[in-house]
């Protein structure tokens, strides 16, 4: 692994764990086994690091939700969106924590990225003649960020049966 992968894999474990403005840089170079300075030389600062790391959740949310916005049955949008917590691998989990971190966070949080997916679903719902679908396409999209959450948690929650109670709700 590279100088800069490796400070980028440290500063998202220890952003994801600990927090952002609890880690210190010198925090992550010594977990990355680097100079502090090479992180000021790769990133600048610890805002352009998270930035950085930021910039690739972008990329992730974009490659999950691609295959739903590409679908055309409306029917199979909402299976995809249903299925889309459940392709979280383990590994990836330190990434979603720092994600779902950073949403309770002002100056991190960029509420509309979800808009892509949220203008499908409802472009779906409409479809499928629901009278609000609006409202629960914004229903849907809060679900799946609960079950998220829960899965990256690992809380206990029986995941599996409500994956199958939504596929009945929406007879997908």
């Amino acid at each position: 692994m590279i100088r800069k992968e490796k400070i980028l894999f440290a500063a998202l474990k220890l952003f994801a764990n600990e927090g952002y403005d609890a880690t210190s840089t010198s925090k992550i170079a010594k977990a990355a086994q680097v100079s502090e300075g090479l992180i000021f030389r790769h990133f600048t600062n610890k805002k352009g690091l998270l930035e950085a790391i930021l910039t690739e959740s972008e990329k992730r949310v974009q490659q999950i939700f691609q295959p739903i916005i590409n679908e055309t049955d409306p029917k199979q949008v909402l299976r995809l969106t249903i299925e889309a917590p459940y392709q979280s691998k383990k590994k990836d989990f330190d990434f979603w924590r720092l994600v779902f971190k950073l949403k309770w966070d002002t100056n991190y949080n960029n509420p509309n990225k979800m808009n892509f997916v949220l203008e499908k679903l409802t472009e779906s719902f409409q479809k499928l003649g629901y009278k609000n679908a609006t409202n629960e396409a914004i229903m849907l999209i809060q679900v799946v960020e609960a079950i998220s959450i829960s899965i990256v948690r690992a809380e206990g929650l029986d995941v599996e049966s409500f994956k199958q109670f939504l596929f009945e709700k929406y007879q997908v």
